[in-house]
């Protein structure tokens, strides 16, 4: 019997190889999963786009009517806000409420479990993040501007609200993922729904803390309070606002600290 030659050019080596891809393309593989489903269910994207949309219009048809003691034209002040909002949506709502009933089916358990580790699978669902909120960013920046929306220009502008936007992402994400870890995927739901109408509500979030009177001292110091200054600062000064990017920073790591010590896999 004669042994089978290999073409001319073509390697010899037939050892197998098992394990996982490059850590990179996990992630990147995790996070186009994660955002495709999360665009895909219809409640997140009603929490990712429609509501964020139907508070900027209603806000601005509103700031006619009502005596709001703002710091600009209404559509200058509210879109910031509602930027804000939808970051908050994303990074806390849309985030426990998925990986609450993650938990709850096994998905998660199942993953844990694949080659992909567990920085992989958290850095997944930070990617699938940025890419939802980018499309919100785009879709909401695109019908404020079409309400005659006049950002600031310049670095700081820039520089602001990339920094709000990434450290509000961290810091709603750590107190999302806690909540989804430490309760039922019911109570999770009920939970971080009721958490975002508070906040959207009495957060300071879409509405300037000074329209709180004397509680606005306190809800600054709130995460949705944080972002939100910070993306005013940021789209209508024009610069960066250290105190607030500093409140968010501190969120981040506080929420991160308690998912540590209390996530569950299952």
């Amino acid at each position: 019997m004669t042994t089978p030659t290999a073409p001319p050019g073509a390697t010899t080596d037939w050892t197998p190889r098992p394990g996982g891809a490059p850590w990179l393309r996990q992630v990147a593989a995790q996070a186009s999963m994660e955002s495709r489903l999360m665009l895909r269910n219809g409640e997140q994207l009603l929490l990712a786009v429609v509501i964020p949309v139907i508070v900027l219009v209603g806000a601005v048809q509103a700031s006619d009517r009502v005596d709001l003691d703002l710091d600009g034209r209404a559509i200058d002040v509210f879109t910031p806000g509602v930027l804000a909002l939808a970051v908050m949506s994303t990074a806390f709502t849309s985030l426990a409420i998925a990986t609450g009933f993650e938990r709850r089916y096994g998905v998660i358990k199942r993953l844990g479990s694949s080659p992909l580790p567990r920085s992989g699978l958290l850095a997944g669902k930070v990617g699938a993040l940025v890419l939802v909120e980018a499309l919100q960013v785009v879709v909401i920046s695109g019908v404020a501007l079409l309400m005659g929306w006049d950002p600031a220009g310049g670095a700081g502008a820039v520089v602001g609200a990339v920094l709000a936007v990434l450290l509000g992402t961290a810091a709603f994400a750590a107190l999302g993922l806690f909540l989804a870890g430490a309760l039922r995927a019911e109570a999770t739901l009920a939970a971080a729904n009721l958490v975002y109408l508070l906040l959207m509500a009495g957060g300071a979030v879409v509405l300037p803390a000074s329209a709180y009177g004397s509680f606005g001292d306190v809800v600054g110091w709130l995460p949705s309070g944080a972002l939100g200054e910070a993306m005013r600062e940021a789209l209508v000064e024009g610069a960066v606002a250290p105190v607030a990017l500093l409140t968010l920073l501190g969120w981040a790591v506080v929420g991160t600290v308690l998912t540590a010590r209390t996530f569950k896999w299952e």
